[in-house]
């Protein structure tokens, strides 16, 4: 008797053999995943040099504003998430402020906003999925993971914009150029593919798979 595994339309009739190595396809994509994400955070970090401007504090804490676990776990580096966002959201306030430049002045910056606006709105449905009875929600849980589980998939999806978003920006192209510069525009697509699909099917029926 095989262990569970979640449910996969795509893993679907295979012969058990064929069902591993699909099994560990999956695996190594969301191992590659993580490593695309962290390697993709270090990379805007060494480039924004933090401390050589008021500017610099800003993509480094945004990048730094990407990471995400679970449970209790993923509860504070949520809450993380969201102080450092608001910090780099306060930088690079400040920072137009003092170059007197517009703010919401580019497409970076609308979907900046959206994707904050779009992260305390799934926080708030955590709360909901934690709470229910305290909120005296009718809602079924079932039905909040389901909402809290898209508002994430849409935060993630909206980062991942906003950091090509800003790709596409003077300063950034000003330090990274040619074939370089189309490798990480191209780099957060990879890990936003794989959240996708584990969220998506994260919400699928699960059944087992026997032999």
């Amino acid at each position: 008797m095989w262990s569970d595994v979640e449910y996969s339309p795509v893993g679907e009739e295979l012969g058990m053999r064929d069902f591993w190595l699909y099994a560990w396809m999956r695996r190594a994509a969301v191992i590659a995943a993580h490593v695309t994400g962290v390697s993709l955070t270090l990379i805007i970090a060494v480039l924004s040099r933090p401390g050589t401007s008021l500017f610099s504090w800003h993509p480094l804490c945004m990048a730094l504003a990407s990471r995400k676990w679970k449970v209790r776990l993923h509860w504070f580096c949520q809450t993380l998430v969201l102080v450092v966002a608001a910090t780099g959201l306060g930088f690079i306030v400040a920072s137009k402020n003092l170059s007197e430049s517009r703010h919401l002045a580019t497409w970076h910056s609308r979907l900046g906003i959206c994707t904050l606006a779009a992260s305390a709105l799934q926080a708030a449905c955590g709360v909901c999925v934690v709470y229910p009875k305290l909120l005296c929600l009718s809602t079924p849980p079932p039905r909040l993971k389901l909402y809290h589980g898209t508002c994430g998939l849409v935060v993630y999806l909206l980062a991942t914009l906003t950091i090509m978003a800003a790709m596409l920006s003077d300063w950034y192209q000003a330090v990274v150029k040619g074939p370089v510069w189309w490798a990480i525009f191209l780099l957060p697509v990879f890990p936003a593919l794989v959240v996708m699909n584990q969220i998506t099917n994260g919400y699928l029926p699960r059944k087992k798979i026997s032999s």
